[in-house]
């Protein structure tokens, strides 16, 4: 995979920030949703749809273009928000998150929206999802990769541990595993609720290739699905190590926004960092 130049770099920078913003402004008027997720998960979303997916927004089904699963499809609204900058519907329509009659549900609903691979909503099962698409490539000798974005909390779920070992013994190598670890989950602190740690010996002890990265270093996780696209003997898993709410100071590493939207207030204080970081980025780069 190429690697990312200075220019490309500061677009996908600013492009992240500008989703940041699609995301406050999309939870204010829906009233409803998850905030620290998706600011977390933005650099992320940024990168996939802008220099590692293959794919085109204007054949969404075109037969070798790579899979995206959302497994924890309660941050949609960062995946949306990417989908709509990469052209697969208006930038006008992210403000209909959650109505009545949107395409654009709370939790992703595949047959809405063009581009969507899964439908999700309970945790645990997009794994499974994933590797049932990875081995249909296999059998179809077809050379694309399929990527399933989790979270650290579903590892909860024992149904995403049996999919673990089912992963690696068959060898899904055509599959990467990126685990956003921010370290909340709704009722609080993850190492509170049910331990994980040591996540990355874990996943080694299931025979998985891991790494571990700053999730908000753009270029360490390019170079992260770089070394996964060499790796054919195993599954590989992304530990992405990223702030809840990047971006939004009084958001971020609070677990208490992982399941509300700000309100006018909030929104407007929220917009005022993010444009301010937006312009630190633009003057980093001159």
């Amino acid at each position: 995979m190429t690697p990312l130049h200075e220019g490309k770099l500061k677009y996908l920078e600013e492009l992240a920030n500008r989703i940041r913003e699609d995301v406050i402004e999309m939870l204010l008027e829906a009233g409803s949703g998850h905030s620290a997720g998706p600011l977390g998960m933005a650099d992320i979303f940024t990168v996939l749809y802008f220099h590692v997916l293959k794919h085109d927004p204007k054949y969404p089904e075109w037969p070798d273009r790579d899979r995206l699963v959302l497994s924890n499809g309660h941050i949609c609204p960062v995946l949306y928000a990417a989908m709509a900058h990469a052209g697969y519907f208006p930038l006008e329509e992210l403000k209909t998150l959650r109505k009545i009659n949107s395409r654009l549900q709370g939790h992703p609903h595949r047959t809405a929206l063009p581009g969507l691979e899964t439908t999700s909503g309970p945790l645990g099962s997009g794994l499974s999802q994933a590797i049932g698409i990875a081995l249909a490539a296999r059998l179809d000798n077809k050379k694309y990769r399929t990527y399933c974005l989790g979270s650290d909390g579903e590892l909860n779920e024992g149904n995403t541990w049996e999919a673990i070992l089912f992963a690696a013994k068959n060898r899904i190598s055509n599959l990467t595993l990126v685990i956003d670890r921010n370290n909340i989950q709704i009722d609080g602190y993850t190492e509170s609720i049910m331990p994980l740690e040591p996540l990355k010996e874990k996943f080694e002890a299931f025979n998985w290739h891991v790494l571990e990265i700053n999730g908000h270093d753009m270029e360490e996780f390019v170079s992260a699905v770089s070394e996964a696209e060499a790796i054919f003997e195993k599954p590989t898993v992304i530990i992405a190590h990223t702030i809840p709410g990047k971006g939004v100071s009084f958001m971020e590493r609070d677990y208490h926004w992982h399941g509300k939207p700000p309100d006018k207030r909030e929104a407007k204080e929220a917009m005022e960092e993010l444009r301010t970081l937006g312009g630190r980025i633009r003057s980093e780069h001159e």
